[in-house]
């Protein structure tokens, strides 16, 4: 039997023929009007007036941060139940990244602590919150907190484009949010990202950045520091018409995850993410947690039994404040996170994940939990 992966890429013939038509009309380039045209949609998508399209989610947010302001000696608050990539970008504008724990009830960042950090002594330039796994957090709380304080609020909605928090799309909160397209994610664009805002000032700022900050000249003149960061047209038309089908791959993200809930809910031991109320997840990733006590087995003993059916699952997020790189830094709480680590499984969820693989997938969890 072949592998089954976690969420690998999801490419058919709409897509081969995209970057037919980009190719034909001879716009391999940095730019062209599959950029342009990808950029409102996404914008569209998102209920933003304007998006910049760029090479990655990490570009992203690194130039997200530089357009609230941050940089060196700044403090940034940031979601710890994250991939690394949300707290490299803080370090890279020379700033320092404060972790806030998560909740039991959303696994996204605690309300309660971000407001905790931000009526605490010392000063914050920014606060980067996660839409962990394709769930929205908690910005009715959230978003005011951060604009009483005067701290730009950038959401990272890496894992969530599609996804509603009462009634607005994911990428709407926030002075700037972020988008990924990397291989794994709902659409690709095989490595690509996006900033959305609603400052035509901010995203042309960032469009200027992202092109190596080159000034209008006839000659290549440069007076800010800049960046390799755009979206080649090419892999903006692979992102179009994966934008399009964006419907589709979300409501069979969905079907897995009520599959795995009423296949293994019932199972001692075994909870998983919580759907937040007033929220709409992609569900990215079915997410479930593995009681020892309760379950006989570990989540690392069926990660590795899954593992030897070339069965693809990967733990949650280990959480950043956990991470050698930031070891030093501090953290608002932090057992939550660390308990969801210890106990957190990722299943299979890809829009390309057959039936009889998913039931492969429960089969195998079924007899590890029996044996």
């Amino acid at each position: 039997m072949s592998r089954v992966y976690l969420s690998p890429p999801d490419v058919g013939e709409g897509d081969r023929e995209a970057l037919l038509r980009a190719l034909d009309g001879g716009w391999v380039a940095p730019l062209g009007p599959e950029v342009d045209a990808f950029e409102q949609e996404l914008a569209a998508v998102t209920g933003r007036r304007f998006a910049c399209a760029l090479s990655s989610g990490t570009a992203a947010l690194h130039l997200a941060l530089l357009n609230a302001g941050v940089g060196r000696g700044d403090r940034v608050l940031v979601s710890s139940l994250t991939f690394a990539a949300t707290a490299n970008a803080v370090r890279y504008v020379g700033a320092e990244p404060v972790f806030v724990d998560c909740d039991e009830s959303t696994w996204n960042m605690d309300p309660a602590l971000l407001s905790e950090a931000l009526e605490g002594p010392g000063e914050y330039k920014a606060a980067i919150v996660v839409d962990l796994y394709g769930q929205c957090a908690d910005y009715q709380l959230i978003t005011p907190a951060c604009q009483e304080a005067g701290v730009a609020l950038i959401e990272d909605a890496a894992e969530a484009l599609g996804a509603t928090y009462r009634g607005q799309p994911a990428g709407i909160f926030g002075e700037s949010a972020i988008l990924s397209f990397n291989g794994n994610k709902i659409i690709t664009t095989s490595g690509g990202g996006a900033l959305v805002s609603d400052s035509e000032e901010d995203v042309d700022h960032a469009r200027f950045l992202a092109t190596q900050a080159r000034d209008p000249a006839p000659h290549y003149q440069h007076s800010q520091l800049g960046y390799n960061y755009r979206l080649s047209n090419l892999l903006a038309a692979l992102g179009r018409a994966q934008l399009a089908d964006l419907g589709r791959r979300i409501e069979r993200r969905r079907q897995h995850n009520r599959f795995y809930r009423e296949a293994l809910g019932d199972l001692p031991g075994i909870t998983f993410m919580p759907q937040a109320p007033e929220s709409s997840s992609t569900f990215w990733l079915t997410t479930l947690l593995v009681d020892p006590l309760q379950a006989g087995v570990s989540r690392e003993d069926l990660r590795l039994h899954l593992e030897t059916l070339d069965i693809e699952a990967r733990p949650v997020w280990k959480p950043m404040h956990l991470q050698p790189l930031y070891a030093d830094c501090r953290v608002f709480g932090g057992k939550v996170s660390e308990r969801l680590f210890d106990l957190g499984l990722c299943l299979p969820s890809g829009s390309t994940l057959s039936d009889s693989d998913r039931e492969r997938v429960v089969v195998a969890i079924g007899e590890r939990m029996q044996s």
